[in-house]
């Protein structure tokens, strides 16, 4: 089935505009990456101060750093590979740690976003990030970054970029946004060890070899600290700083280009038009359905916005339904002009304004659809008024209305001319009509014309000037290919 222009128009434009106002699924893809968990990278393990830690030792920023000192001697006699202390409070430089133990594992430290970097001990492997997540989005913190342009306009490594580096080849900079894998809450609780079990030496350490370590505030209640979730709740940053280090340590899930979501938008738009019916509404759940399926493939397919496309057209297809049973009672359905009922409207509303803007009208009629019909039959004689018809289009001038005024007459209306107007409207329909042939049989088309006087007291007085004036042209014609007859 071929789509007329008007529609492929509209599929075209919708499909380019909907990936535009629509191109994050936010909820969407918060709902599959809840219902498709993945499993937290198993060399990192979260040491959390927790509700126990600050009873015992109050809150971090009166610590001193001897009691971070003691984590770390514990941490690199179980054989940590690296420590990662995310931000908090009263947090002590690599260098006032360095002085404190000389057996200590290297050091990331978290900084705040445009502070500057923190003083490090010539030690190999310490390193400092930017602690920051993308801001909220959808009522939850869902992406990191690389890196973040700083105010110099360099890039800044992250904070979990530079954690996920010490465990993988180094990551490239950029500003590109990662989606945060979802853990469920068993998984991440697997995976954390109390801060003041390690100060304790109450580990094993036959499970913290080779890891890193991530030391954070998990503790609930401290205001900025704790931030949404995915899933609703509120968890702490640390928290979601592990996930993020441990989703840049796996292929990211890449979102489709916006031409392919285009494109899309376009094929669903296309199929809920064609196929008509309910099919746009299960194209529109088959691209729901779909964003969970490519989500193994790690794609972030935009279901959302491709559902919509596809509602998109549904809703064109019942606009032309109810348009098409709208003008049902007005259109002819052989030529797709206005039927008599529709002339009959359009004239008398012309007719109300025509002391001030005369109206003309056209009457045309076929001189040999008798023949036509009698010869080859009425499917002939339709298809004569069809070819009429579409040389009648093809011909119209802008603002004249054409009808089946008849069984075989068509009637044109013209708006606001003038009797100079209506002549030369004659002429120009009675030439594009002239050359209308059906199987080598040439059509003829009579063409009469009149327009409103001061005499004329209703639209019946114009039809009936107008058919009058066809008739003297069609004796006239008559006349003139008569043969004369000559004497013997």
């Amino acid at each position: 089935m071929r789509l007329p222009r008007v529609r492929l128009s509209l599929i075209a434009g919708i499909s380019v505009l909907l990936p535009l106002l629509i191109p994050v699924n936010g909820r969407l893809e918060n709902a599959v990456n809840r219902a498709l968990p993945s499993r937290l990278d198993h060399r990192l393990v979260l040491v959390g101060i927790d509700k126990a830690s600050l009873r015992d030792y109050g809150r971090p920023e009166v610590w001193p750093p001897e009691l971070y000192a003691a984590a770390l001697g514990t941490l690199a006699n179980a054989g940590i590979r690296a420590v990662a202390l995310d931000s908090l409070p009263g947090l002590p430089t690599s260098a006032t740690l360095g002085r404190l133990t000389h057996h200590r594992p290297p050091l990331v430290l978290a900084t705040a976003h445009g502070a500057p970097p923190s003083p490090f001990m010539p030690q190999s492997g310490d390193n400092s990030g930017i602690s920051v997540l993308n801001a909220p989005s959808f009522s939850a913190v869902r992406e990191v970054q690389t890196a973040y342009p700083a105010p110099d306009t360099t890039l800044t490594p992250s904070f979990a970029r530079q954690v996920a580096a010490l465990l993988a080849s180094p990551l490239p900079l950029g500003t590109s946004r990662h989606l945060i894998r979802y853990a469920i809450p068993a998984n991440l609780a697997a995976h954390t060890l109390s801060f003041r079990d390690v100060v304790n030496g109450h580990v094993r350490f036959g499970a913290l070899q080779g890891r890193v370590a991530v030391i954070g505030l998990t503790a609930r209640g401290l205001g900025q600290l704790t931030l949404p979730d995915v899933d609703g709740r509120l968890v702490s940053a640390t928290a979601l700083q592990v996930r993020a280090i441990s989703s840049l340590l796996v292929p990211p899930l890449r979102r489709l280009p916006p031409p392919l979501t285009m494109l899309a938008c376009l094929l669903a738009a296309a199929l809920a038009l064609t196929w008509r019916g309910w099919w746009g509404f299960v194209v529109a759940w088959a691209a729901l359905l779909l964003t969970p399926a490519l989500w193994h493939w790690n794609i972030v397919f935009p279901g959302v916005t491709v559902s919509f496309a596809a509602l998109s057209g549904t809703a064109l297809v019942a606009f032309e339904q109810w348009w098409a049973a709208r003008l049902s009672g007005t259109r002819d359905p052989l030529t797709g002009f206005g039927n008599h009922l529709a002339f009959t409207r359009a004239i008398e509303q012309r007719w109300r304004g025509h002391p001030e803007r005369p109206v003309g009208l056209l009457l045309i009629d076929l001189d040999n659809l008798r023949q036509v019909r009698e010869l080859h039959g009425r499917l002939r004689g339709e298809e004569a008024l069809k070819a009429l018809a579409a040389r009648l289009q093809e011909k119209r001038r802008r603002g004249d209305l054409t009808f089946r005024w008849d069984n075989g007459e068509f009637a044109v209306l013209l708006g606001g001319v003038t009797p100079q107007g209506v002549s030369a409207a004659t002429q120009h329909y009675g030439q594009g009509l002239r050359g209308v042939t059906l199987d080598g049989l040439p059509l003829e088309a009579n063409v009469g014309a009149a327009i409103t006087a001061p005499g004329m007291a209703a639209p019946a007085d114009l039809i009936d000037a107008a058919s009058r004036s066809r008739y003297r042209a069609k004796f006239q014609r008559e006349r003139q290919t008569q043969v004369p007859l000559t004497k013997p």
